[in-house]
Order: C-alpha cells, then structure tokens, then sequence
C-alpha cells in the first residue's frame, strides 16, 4: 500500500491534526490484529467485538497507526465518526491514485469462476490482481484494492450482494471501466423479495462506471428495463451479440467456439455454464487487446477457486463431483443437467446427493419442488436427500424413480441426521460410481466430501 500517514488521514479527512504525529510510510491496512505486522495500520471494526478492544494488541504487534473513533491521545491515530465508511472512502480514493483498470464481476452464479477466467487471461499481458476468496462485500473489496500489488494494472473485482444497494456502494468505489453480470438467479431471494429485484440489484454494477463504459449482461428480459444508457452494453446468449456453438461436454473438460474467437475453446472444467463463464473472460480479454492465442492458452491452463465444481475422489475409487459451497435453483439446475449428460462409468451407477438451499424465503419450498423437472430416472440410480424444505422434493422424487432409490434425511431445529446421511452415501457408493453433492455451503456437504476422499 503506497500510502503515508498523513495522506491517508487527508484521503480520509481525519478529525483530529495528524500533523502532530511524524509522517511515514504504511505498509498494508488490516482489521484483525493478529495479521498486523511492523509498519501497519490497523482499522477497528465492529463485529462480533468491538475492534477497538484490540487496538493495544496491535501496536503490540507492530502496528504504526490506528484507525479509531475515539480520540487515543498521543497514541499515532487517524480518528474518524465510521471506521468502516473511512475503509470505504479511502479505497475510492486509491484507486484514483494508483490508476489500475477495475473489471467488476456479479452474478447470482458464476461470478467467482468467471473473476478467476478473466483474471486469468489478464495476467497473459498484464500485472494483474483479483479478489481473494470470498473478499466481495463492503469490507472485502476496499480491503482487496488496498491490498492489490503496487504495480497492478488490471484489478479484477467480485461484487456480491445480500440487500439492494450493495452492488451501487461496490460500484461507486471501485468505479470500474468494464462492468459483468454473469446470470439472474434466486440467490438471496429471502432478503429481495422477488427475481426482479435481484436483477435490480446487479445492475447497480454499472452506478460508478464511466460513459461508454463496457457492460457485458445476459440476454434476459427481466434485466432490460435496468439496462444503463449511457453505458455500452452487450448482450450474451442464444441469438444475442455473444453466443457459443459447437458445445461438447466430457467428464473433465469441455470444448466450444464462440462468434468473435477463430478457434475452438478448450476448458479443463465441465459444465456448459462455465463454457459461458469462459466466453464472458474471452470477450473481455479481446476488448483490452490480449491475443487470440494467449486467450485460448490461458483459458486451457486455468485455476480455478476451490469447492467450486471440482472433479475428486474417494478412497474406494468412486468419482466425486464436489459443487458444495453454495446452492440456488439456477446453479442447482445447471449441476444436475452437467452430470446426467456425462457419460457414466462402465458399471457404475450415477447418484446425486442434495442438500437444502437457503435463502430463499417464503417460496424455498416451491423453488426447491421445482427440481423435480431436473431429476430423471434415466439417468440417475439413486438420489439423496437431506434438510427440511428440501423434504417435498424428495417425496415427488420417490413418486418417480424405483422403490429404494430415493433416500431423505432431516435437518431442522430439532433433529439433525448427518451422520445416517453419511453413512448412506457409504454404503450406496461403489467403487465405479460417480456421485454428485450439492447444497448451501451451511449444509456441510463439504465434510462428507472430505470423509469420502479419506
């Protein structure tokens, strides 16, 4: 962080005369005292505790400055009404300094991948950074440009949103030239109330852009009347400005050509909605001059973030197809569609387990009935259920497939099953199986996961 003392008092308009302090150097801002190392500057947050109970701590670990809302005195501090807007206000104000192109990412799925694709196929050219892991909310995100290397030139970020208005404070500190939205989904429907609303919301990723800033969004109707106007906007999708053909799907790879690409796309990851993830990383690497060729390679070679769709495999042999660390009716719907089309192993069954999606609010349980039309008997053995308002599923599920082939287990305030769960996948997992686990993260399918990798 090329920022001093005193600047970022300015940056910030600090309340007290910081020039009674020295000025020096920072080196990087951090809000949990036991990351702080020599030359920090440590940023009291409200949280669980009150980050100014840990003040002493951090000076005790080398901390050179502190945020804080109170006056400390002769301790070096930068004393603000909100430590939290000050964060805020002073990563708007970085990156007007340093100048990196800021690429912003949401989505209701996708948007992790799609960050990393981009990332990716950036850094062929350019010095580039992006958010690490799930750094994508109001402290993540000016924590993550305060955070970026000094010489970044391409700063790609993840924008997520719980509440309408999340997605406008992103955009309006990050103010990025290039601005994605991956899909329109249900994730979070508990707090917005309806998909439009959703919509709504993601669309304020392009509050801080430029005019004639890029905005790339799908080819969905319900998007069209937040469309921005003074943005240029293009669309992706069947019969839209981008589009794939030619899509064939294996069980560790895919392969597809898009309209504005020569060649053919290879991509180490299944799923048909990360061949559009990947389209989206290819647009944007076009329009800031990266090569065909250093595009195809970069794609071909990606890493991706992990608990994402991921490929792995259990002690016994059985292949697993992890997609646990978060759910919704969309990305629910894509998982299942992905692995009912890859062949099965010869000799193997295909079993599915499901675990419930939160957040949905009042129409979690009509969301969840839905999944039914995703479920086929052709193409799954045995599928498992496990929540609560995941429970209707499962019985129109039983009403279709062959007696004892649909199993479902409870978790409520009451009873939790998990450990029956597991050791039904046990014993219904052979060793040529492959077995596919998706659910909100909360759910903790990732611990069965790992006890079927040991």
């Amino acid at each position: 962080m090329k920022l001093s003392l005193h600047e970022v008092a300015q940056a910030v308009g600090a309340r007290n005369d910081i020039t009674v302090f020295p000025d020096f150097d920072l080196g990087n801002i951090e809000f949990d005292s036991r990351k702080i190392q020599a030359g920090d500057l440590f940023l009291p947050l409200q949280g669980a505790r009150d980050g100014h109970d840990f003040i002493d701590i951090a000076f005790e670990n080398g901390a050179l400055a502190t945020f804080s809302e109170r006056d400390l005195g002769d301790r070096p501090h930068i004393w603000v009404y909100d430590c939290l807007k000050s964060l805020q206000k002073l990563a708007k104000y970085y990156l007007e300094k340093m100048d990196a192109e800021v690429i912003a990412v949401t989505g209701s799925n996708g948007k992790t991948t799609t960050k990393d694709m981009i990332c990716d196929v950036l850094s062929t050219t350019y010095k580039t950074y992006k958010t690490q892991g799930n750094y994508n909310n109001e402290i993540g995100l000016p924590y993550t440009a305060l955070h970026m290397p000094d010489d970044t030139e391409m700063l790609v970020l993840e924008m997520g949103q719980d509440h309408l208005g999340d997605i406008h404070l992103l955009s309006t500190i990050a103010k990025p030239k290039i601005g994605v939205v991956t899909l329109i989904g249900e994730a979070h429907l508990k707090f917005f109330g309806t998909r439009e609303k959703i919509a709504q919301g993601k669309l304020q990723i392009a509050d801080g852009m430029p005019v004639g800033g890029l905005l790339v969004a799908p080819a969905d109707s319900i998007i069209d009347k937040f469309l921005p106007k003074q943005q240029n906007v293009v669309r992706f999708g069947e019969n839209a400005a981008l589009s794939i053909s030619d899509l064939s799907e294996y069980k560790d790879h895919l392969t597809f050509k898009t309209n504005f690409l020569e060649k053919e796309i290879y991509l180490p990851v299944t799923g048909k909605y990360n061949a559009t993830n990947a389209m989206i990383a290819a647009f944007v690497g076009q329009k800031l001059g990266i090569a065909e060729e250093e595009i195809l390679q970069a794609l071909a070679h990606l890493q991706l973030t992990k608990n994402r769709t991921e490929w792995k495999k259990a002690s016994n042999g059985a292949d697993i197809l992890s997609d646990v660390y978060n759910a919704n009716p969309t990305a629910m719907k894509l998982i299942l569609e992905t692995f009912s089309s890859i062949p099965a192993n010869p000799d193997g069954k295909k079993i599915a387990v499901l675990a419930e999606m939160k957040e949905l609010g009042k129409q979690s349980v009509v969301l969840h009935n839905q999944m039914i039309m995703s479920l086929s008997p052709e193409y799954l053995d045995t599928v498992i259920f496990y929540g609560q308002d995941i429970e209707n599923l499962a019985q129109l599920a039983s009403q279709m497939f062959p007696i004892g082939k649909v199993f479902f287990f409870k978790k409520n305030d009451q009873e939790d099953q998990f450990e029956d769960l597991f050791n039904k996948v046990k014993e219904v997992l052979q060793p040529n199986d492959q077995i596919l686990l998706k659910g909100s993260n909360s759910m903790n399918l990732g611990e069965i996961v790992k006890r079927l990798e040991e």
